[in-house]
């Protein structure tokens, strides 16, 4: 069997790796002769508009799945006619629209911050007054790692961002103080059987992920089981197969939803080493109808992105349990290049281990400090 994979980045490469363990082969189409992928499997390079390139990428394969959410839903759909394509093209719709989104939670009756659509300069303006300041100002289409975003917590940061957003189609969120950031990775197979991975604590910096621990620290049986039932009604709605992320923030012990993400998430890396079955793996499984692996823990985890820089692999390897993944990048100011995933059997030695990680991680970007005094703080 042969899996045509949408995008060629990171993402790819890893259910690349977890997929050729069970006999299967990929092909990718990416729009960028640099992908990293074309190290290790074949890749058609071209736009993910060029309906020749997508005939030629999609004759003999078995299904389509895709790793980069911002694919064009109309590629999708055309590559629906000659092949199967998981997640439906309806979910990475509504996973491209952040209002969509929200009205989806609405719909589900699942909570989320409040919200108000901006469709013009001008109804900003309308917004602010009906949301209240301080708020988030968000392009609706096309943002990530922090970037398409506005905090407005002033009348003046509201007249800085007329002048600076695009004229396209925005959301204004009210800025909702939270105890912290989680994601829950979700997976359904295409013979509705589904599993869950526990949450996750995330601290960004930069409006990038820095660092997940998993577990997330003094997670309760009644949070995650709130994380599960939530995803359960989104994964339903949308007719879902494969992995799909849940990112939420935890405000007095409830979860709000923020966003979702259909397909493996940067959040879930720990899994390659940290849980009895991978995001990756889980995924391939799931758009194949296969069983779905165990999503059961091994001890704790930390996953530390690597952005914009390289460590030296020796340094990091001395570490007990410490687990380096590269990504073939050039290293640039705010790309991932790769990301490092440390296991220990206790939250006061996976503390420890953070503590003895070379001096390239103990600086303010990677909250290697917060992670830890985090897992101090529960632990006691």
């Amino acid at each position: 069997m042969t899996i045509g994979i949408l995008g060629g980045g990171q993402l790819g490469y890893m259910l690349a790796l977890a997929g050729y363990p069970l006999g299967l082969r990929f092909r990718f189409l990416d729009p960028s002769p640099e992908a990293p992928v074309g190290r290790i499997a074949p890749r058609v390079t071209a736009d993910y508009t060029d309906r020749r390139a997508l005939e030629k990428f999609a004759h003999g394969l078995t299904l389509v799945t895709y790793e980069f959410e911002n694919v064009p839903v109309e590629t999708a759909r055309f590559l629906a006619e000659h092949v199967p394509v998981y997640p439906p093209p309806g979910a990475l719709e509504t996973a491209q629209d952040r209002l969509l989104e929200k009205r989806l939670f609405q719909t589900l009756g699942i909570p989320t911050v409040e919200f108000a659509a901006v469709d013009r300069t001008e109804g900003l303006d309308t917004a602010v007054r009906r949301i209240g300041l301080p708020a988030v100002l968000k392009t609706r289409r096309m943002g990530y790692d922090g970037k398409g975003q506005w905090v407005l917590r002033t009348a003046e940061d509201v007249e800085r961002a007329k002048g600076e957003m695009p004229r396209e189609p925005m959301l204004l969120e009210k800025f909702t103080p939270f105890t912290r950031e989680v994601s829950l990775l979700a997976v359904r197979s295409t013979t509705g059987q589904t599993a869950f991975y526990p949450l996750v604590e995330n601290h960004h910096r930069g409006g990038i992920l820095r660092l997940s621990l998993a577990p997330a620290p003094g997670l309760t049986p009644a949070l995650q089981k709130s994380a599960e039932e939530h995803a359960l009604r989104i994964l339903e709605a949308l007719g879902y197969a494969g992995v799909l992320a849940i990112e939420f923030f935890e405000c007095e012990g409830a979860l709000l939803a923020s966003e979702i993400a259909p397909r493996v998430h940067n959040s879930g890396h720990w899994t390659i080493e940290g849980a009895v079955t991978s995001q990756f793996e889980n995924h391939l499984r799931a758009v194949l109808g296969l069983p779905l692996g165990s999503t059961a823990v091994t001890g704790v985890s930390a996953m530390v992105n690597l952005v914009g820089e390289l460590p030296e692999p020796a340094e990091v390897l001395a570490v007990p349990d410490a687990h380096l993944h590269l990504y073939g990048k050039t290293p640039r100011a705010g790309r991932k290049v790769g990301h490092l995933t440390l296991r220990a059997s206790s939250t006061e030695q996976l503390s420890e281990r953070l503590g003895t990680l070379p001096a390239f991680f103990h600086r303010a970007e990677y909250c290697l400090e917060a992670g830890a005094d985090r897992r101090a703080r529960k632990s006691s």
